[in-house]
């Protein structure tokens, strides 16, 4: 009877070992996918575009293939450099002033249905306002330069956060909340030991939105209150690219914009991974991803 045990519990943990092993090689094979699709993609997408202009002899001005763009980029590498790096601070510092102050404006709202009653109306009319328009006042206001560029960035920013966060302390279980009332619990004590931490998945949903729309904001404002030299942004250096027919550079500084977008979206995106995957379900993998 002993030997039987010791056989089936063997039985157990070899098919358990089997199990362990296979899903670990199906992760191995779903990442090494994940991987190597796009990778494929994007090489057949810029061989066909580089035979595509070279069999239609397209002007160089119109459509740069890849290789030419590739040249303006190590032609024009540390212009670039510097021009990315002023828009990221730009784009981060209008980023971290969306967070604090969307998330402050979100809490206050949850605190007060007066508060609330007065800002929802100004902040939806902030966000359908198009930036364009406004940002000429900006610069009125501010002075061309860092101060209008990262207002800018703020104003195209923060709606996300503020919208996603009131939606997330709106959505907490009424069963918890009454439970915390119960034990007369303060408001401030419910928001930061219940609301916030039931809000956090809808917040980092709001932040990745705004993360991209930082760097947009950043490049709109380069567009309207950027200056030139080894102080201008991404921005200024497309304008002047598009006025100089320097259409390789062009396309150059707008794939330079799209990584920096792309940058701020996965930071935030691992910091959201990181925080949610343990507990929260829409962080949490399937076995069929």
């Amino acid at each position: 009877m002993t030997q039987a045990n010791g056989q089936a519990t063997n039985a157990v943990v070899t098919v358990r070992a089997q199990e362990g092993s296979s899903a670990s090689l199906k992760k191995y094979r779903t990442l090494i996918y994940k991987t190597v699709t796009p990778i494929a993609f994007i090489i057949i997408l810029m061989t066909l575009w580089q035979l595509g202009v070279r069999i239609f002899d397209t002007p160089k001005y119109l459509l740069p293939a890849p290789f030419d763009i590739w040249q303006a980029t190590l032609e024009g590498f540390p212009d670039l450099m510097q021009a990315t790096g002023n828009t990221f601070i730009s784009a981060l510092l209008g980023f971290l002033l969306s967070v604090v102050l969307g998330t402050a404006v979100a809490l206050l709202m949850m605190v007060s249905k007066w508060i609330r009653w007065g800002i929802q109306p100004y902040a939806v009319v902030l966000q359908t306002i198009p930036v364009v328009a406004i940002a000429p006042l900006v610069v009125i206001w501010l002075g061309p330069g860092m101060n209008s560029i990262v207002f800018i960035s703020l104003i195209v920013a923060i709606f996300p956060i503020i919208s996603n966060t009131n939606l997330g302390l709106s959505s907490t279980d009424r069963n918890l909340i009454q439970l915390m009332q119960m034990y007369k619990s303060s408001t401030w004590t419910m928001i930061w030991k219940l609301r916030f931490p039931y809000a956090l998945p809808y917040m980092l949903g709001g932040i990745k939105i705004s993360s991209g729309m930082a760097v947009i904001g950043a490049i709109i404002g380069e567009f309207v209150a950027g200056i030139g030299g080894g102080k201008g942004g991404l921005g200024m250096a497309i304008t002047s690219a598009a006025v100089q027919m320097q259409t390789s550079f062009l396309f150059a500084c707008a794939i330079a914009a799209s990584l920096l977008g792309l940058a701020f979206y996965l930071t935030i995106a691992a910091i959201s991974h990181y925080s949610l995957h343990h507990w929260h379900e829409s962080a949490i993998r399937t076995d069929s991803e």
